[in-house]
């Protein structure tokens, strides 16, 4: 298995990103540790479902087989990115300034270019809009915030020091490519995700589980109640939860639902599961070769997958192991992250 590799050296007081090689060592020539993963035997199975319930850029149900591969257990947390932060001096997409250029290039035609006021660093953030909104208007909730970032989850007077042990967010596709491959490592590709969140079992509607709830527990951190605005929180968190808050799955894996959304390393089309289904079984599918996304058709996205504590009954049930969604890969937001794989 390829992957990109990114050495670092510390120079004159600064740490530099020297250059991308095809290795799978650590720039010092010691075994990559697999220290918090989980070995996964490789296997075939059926991705995506034909379930007329869910939504159509999870049909239809195609068969895939993925070789042996190793996955985080958890969720990467914000201490693991504090420490690949401090050793890399590495700034975030959320941190950085906006380039107009890029964002022109993904607008219409003649979009004017807004007040320099406005290309300030930030991230979107969530926001219950304190009244009853339509669904299909998320502008309602979700809200540009500036100085929202990974140490900033709700702008610049938050903080994570009571979150040590949370999933890192606003992470950008760059952001978490840039972090596993400081470690040795890559983001999981669909399949293997999706394959390691069945847990080993057949197609289940929740992980490892038929029941989001068994004995009245809840088995993932999703929201209660009635989305955007009452918030129940009977899983025990409003918010992000810790890693390992929730029993894992069978593979050993926590959080593989609910929590945050995990970005994979496929780009995302709407239509790639019809254009698999007709290949018959797939080894090792790593996505399309473009990204398509008919809602903003001019943007690049991958996929994310696993939903988040913003999932609920009324809005958005991708707590599943076939949910998925389209990531544009310059953003963050406030229930996005990622776990790492090799």
């Amino acid at each position: 298995m390829v992957i990109h590799l990114i050495c670092v050296l510390k120079q004159t007081g600064r740490y530099l990103l020297l250059a991308t090689i095809v290795l799978i060592q650590s720039c010092n020539d010691k075994p990559v540790s697999t220290e918090g993963m989980v070995w996964i035997d490789g296997g075939e199975f059926v991705m995506g479902t034909n379930d007329e319930g869910v939504y159509h850029h999870e049909r239809p149900a195609h068969r895939v087989t993925v070789s042996g591969f190793w996955m985080d257990a958890t969720e990467v947390t914000n201490a693991q990115f504090q420490s690949f932060i401090e050793f890399t001096g590495y700034v975030t997409v959320a941190e950085r300034k906006p380039d107009w250029e890029n964002i022109k290039a993904q607008l219409p035609l003649g979009t004017p270019k807004p007040h320099d006021s406005v290309l300030v660093a930030g991230s979107l953030t969530f926001t219950p809009p304190g009244k009853t909104v339509l669904l299909n208007d998320y502008s309602q909730w979700w809200s540009w915030t500036i100085g929202a970032n990974w140490k900033n989850p709700e702008g610049n007077q938050s903080t994570i020091d009571q979150k040590w042990n949370h999933p890192v967010v606003h992470i950008a596709h760059e952001d978490a490519a840039r972090y596993c491959a400081a470690q040795g490592k890559r983001l999981p590709t669909e399949a293997e995700w999706e394959f390691a969140s069945r847990g080993g079992d057949p197609a289940k509607p929740f992980d490892y589980s038929t029941d989001l709830a068994p004995q009245q527990k809840f088995i993932a951190n999703v929201y209660q109640g009635s989305f955007p605005n009452v918030n129940l929180a009977q899983d025990g968190f409003p918010g992000t939860a810790p890693v390992r808050s929730f029993p894992p799955n069978k593979y050993g894996l926590y959080d593989m639902i609910g929590n945050v959304w995990e970005l994979t390393s496929d780009l995302y089309h709407v239509d790639y599961y019809k254009v698999l289904a007709e290949e018959g079984v797939v080894e090792n599918p790593y996505g399309p070769k473009s990204s398509f996304d008919p809602n903003e058709p001019g943007v690049k996205k991958y996929v994310s997958k696993g939903g988040s504590y913003l999932c609920s009954f009324d809005y958005c049930s991708n707590y599943r192991p076939t949910g998925r969604q389209a990531t544009a890969f310059d953003s963050g937001q406030s229930h996005i992250g990622f776990r790492c794989a090799r």
